[in-house]
């Protein structure tokens, strides 16, 4: 006999105002405990000091989980000048200072070299993989790693305000962008060096940090349905991809992971979404006045289900 599986079929996407101080792990396991959920993930890590927007995914919404990493994403920032440290940010200890200053003129003269196509390498202290490693334990068990220049697409990044010693920074960027690795460069540029000394999310693809649950008020409802009324539709993060209503037939087959019927069509081999009823049924790619499943969603009478 099968073994029953602890906790709820909770499906849809929780948006968490983090705090500092935690890692996204720990944020997501509290709103696994708080919802009582069987499964749970997140769609973008933010480092422990950081704060703003994690998007948490419940049960069948951990599916999509893949198209809200690729969503470009939103971050305000702040750069001190005078020093670098080995995390890229104020964590970190010191490794090199400098006494040089920029003004906003050479700031925002420094800026357009890192929009658009850019190649950046990691902060030392990351989750890139090394070896089969992450790069943050095997720089913990003391040894430095070498990391490669990696790809980023940054769509904007201007200056808000500038101190003496600091600047704030706004950026939106792709998939894998570090920002301590932009103010670490960025100081560098400018030749006075500089880290991050706070970072916030303030938005991912349709999420907006301002529309975020504090992690106290999770806490402070956990268990209760005032936390499920706050669940988002799973249907949220497929709202980039076209939507097919299927046929009642077309939705049984898709169902067992098999192409489906949908009632219009879009460009062969588009990638897209299969609804009943508002719902989702399937992810997956249009050929043939079908839907070919790469995921299908399953919610069963009783599961826990964002209001649509």
């Amino acid at each position: 006999m099968a073994r029953r599986r602890k906790g709820r079929a909770v499906h849809g996407w929780l948006i968490v105002d983090k705090p500092a101080g935690l890692t996204s792990t720990a944020v997501v396991g509290k709103v696994r405990w708080a919802l009582d959920a069987r499964k749970a993930g997140h769609a973008g890590t933010l480092d422990p000091d950081a704060t703003g927007l994690l998007a948490v995914a419940l049960g069948e919404a951990t599916k999509t989980i893949p198209l809200l990493a690729e969503a470009t994403k939103g971050y305000d920032f702040r750069v001190t000048w005078g020093a670098e440290t080995t995390t890229d940010d104020a964590a970190g200890t010191v490794t090199a200072t400098s006494r040089g200053r920029p003004d906003r003129a050479a700031i925002e003269a420094a800026l357009p070299a890192f929009r658009g196509d850019i190649a950046q390498v990691p902060p030392q202290v990351s989750a890139v993989h090394v070896d089969g490693r992450r790069a943050y334990d095997v720089v913990r068990d003391g040894t430095a790693v070498d990391l490669a220049l990696r790809p980023l697409h940054v769509a904007s990044l201007e200056v808000l305000e500038v101190g003496p010693d600091w600047a704030d920074l706004r950026m939106a960027c792709g998939k894998g962008g570090y920002v301590r690795s932009i103010a670490r460069d960025l100081g560098r540029a400018l030749g006075c060096l500089g880290h991050v000394a706070w970072l916030r999310r303030t938005w991912s693809g349709p999420f907006r940090a301002e529309h975020g649950v504090a992690l106290d008020t999770v806490e402070r409802l956990a268990r209760t349905p005032d936390l499920d009324a706050l669940l988002r539709p799973l249907e949220v993060a497929l709202g980039g991809l076209p939507e097919l209503p299927c046929t009642p037939e077309g939705a049984t087959r898709l169902r067992h992971g098999n192409p489906g019927a949908v009632t219009r069509g879009v460009a062969e081999g588009t990638e897209a979404w299969a609804s009943e009823d508002g719902r989702a049924v399937a992810l997956g790619t249009y050929r043939g006045g079908s839907l070919h499943p790469s995921r299908v969603f399953v919610r069963d009478e009783g599961d826990v289900v964002a209001p649509g």
